[in-house]
Order: C-alpha cells, then structure tokens, then sequence
C-alpha cells in the first residue's frame, strides 16, 4: 500500500530540489525527516513538508503504520518558468527564467 503528496508550482528550481530529494530517496521516513530538518536548504523546507503530508494521507487514509514506512518515490519536475527581464549593458534587455517545481513524494509500507 502507498500513500502520495504533490506540492504544486513550489519557487525552487528543479535542479536545486533534486539536490535534496537524493538524499532521501529509499530511506526510512524518521531518518528522512531527520535529514531534512538538518539541511540548509529552501528546498529541504519544502519537500519536509511535502513529506509529512504523504505520512499523514498515509495514516489518515490509509490506515498505516508510520514506523513501517519508507520513501518509494520521490522526484521534482519542472513546472511552470516565468520570465523576466532585468536591465543590461548599453540599453539591452537581459532575459530571467525564474523555474518552478512540482514535488512528488510516495511513501510505501515495508513488508
């Protein structure tokens, strides 16, 4: 049995979220909170939280046992880029891309 969370449109670059996300990818879900409490990242901030709402849809929804779970799945996709422009040299335009995630986190009950 396993249990979802998708956090939407988060302001952290994908790139930068993977970072986090490899960290606890198949680990425990104590030990993961463990190690997104202690990183000094936004990105950890954010998939912590993504994190324990896939425990609570767990234990909520589907009635498992919080020590009994592990991180199945974990990824961050690229969501939605919004451009901007900042003032260049000599009156040119300099493109921004300011990326967003969307987090997927799966937690699964180990056997």
């Amino acid at each position: 049995m396993e249990a979802k969370a998708i956090a939407k449109g988060v302001r952290v670059p994908p790139r930068k979220a993977r970072l986090v996300i490899d960290l606890i990818r198949g680990k425990d879900v104590a030990e993961a909170d463990r190690i997104l409490a202690h990183l000094n990242k936004e990105a950890a901030r954010v998939v912590r939280k993504v994190l324990t709402s896939a425990v609570a849809n767990a234990e909520n929804n589907n009635k498992l046992n919080k020590e009994n779970l592990y991180v199945s799945y974990v990824v961050a996709n690229e969501g939605k880029v919004m451009k901007r422009v900042k003032a260049g040299p000599r009156g040119y335009a300099s493109p921004i891309k300011k990326r967003t995630s969307h987090i997927t986190v799966v937690v699964s009950e180990r056997n």
